[in-house]
């Protein structure tokens, strides 16, 4: 799996304040896996003891809402942290992690991490700013939900699939989320969904191939995401 100094989730991560022998420890206690497209990393309400750092590929954190819908509420990619914010209030996990692709993940027990927060400030700084990012996004997506139309949350949403994510050589969104998973990121029914989408094609926004999507008309999306 390569080494930790030289790893992305180092680069990008809370890992980057620690330091040479902090790293030859996360080495020898690590895991490394692969986790197939569609398989679980955790569920909602286990214990997660530890961190997993995504090395490849991407994930949907998502909750089961009382009707029995999954509500995504972010999706990570490579060079990301899971489980810091379980690990550190010590409760179960509040939500569930799914594959969406192929991934390579490493992981790294609670009592390791733990002990880099007794001894290297920057590291305890870098997680706490990570968990307040977090919860910035969490406020941020509260509000778009409450305040914003269906509408104006799709376009948002593709727009934000393809910034974060990137597209495939043939233009269509990297990541191709089923039309349940795209509804419960923009907290709408399936059917809704389904029916904009055609709109949106209709409209020239975009074009729609099975599960392909690829985005046409930018300026007028980001009007209807505003």
């Amino acid at each position: 799996m390569g080494k930790c100094e030289q790893c992305i989730v180092r680069e990008f991560s809370s890992l980057k304040a620690l330091n040479k022998t902090e790293l030859l420890k996360v080495a020898e206690c690590k895991t490394s896996f692969t986790i197939k497209k569609g398989d679980p990393l955790f569920a909602e309400g286990e214990t997660v003891n530890g961190i997993y750092c995504i090395k490849e590929g991407v994930c949907k954190l998502s909750k089961l809402s009382a009707n029995g819908k999954d509500q995504i509420v972010k999706l990570m990619k490579p060079g990301e942290l899971i489980g810091q914010r379980s690990m550190i209030s010590d409760e179960p996990a509040n939500l569930s992690a799914v594959a969406l692709e192929d991934m390579q993940v490493c992981f790294i027990p609670k009592t390791e991490i733990l002990g880099f927060f007794d001894n290297n400030n920057q590291f305890s700084m870098n997680m706490m700013k990570s968990i307040c990012g977090d919860l910035k996004e969490s406020d941020d997506h509260m509000v778009s939900l409450a305040q914003k139309n269906v509408k104006s949350r799709l376009a948002e949403t593709l727009l934000e699939l393809e910034t974060n994510f990137g597209k495939n050589p043939d233009g269509s969104l990297h990541i191709q989320l089923t039309r349940e998973e795209l509804s419960g990121m923009i907290g709408t029914a399936t059917e809704s969904c389904i029916r904009l989408l055609s709109e949106f094609k209709k409209l020239g926004y975009i074009e729609l191939d099975g599960k392909r999507i690829i985005i046409k008309d930018y300026i007028n999306l980001k009007k209807m995401a505003e």
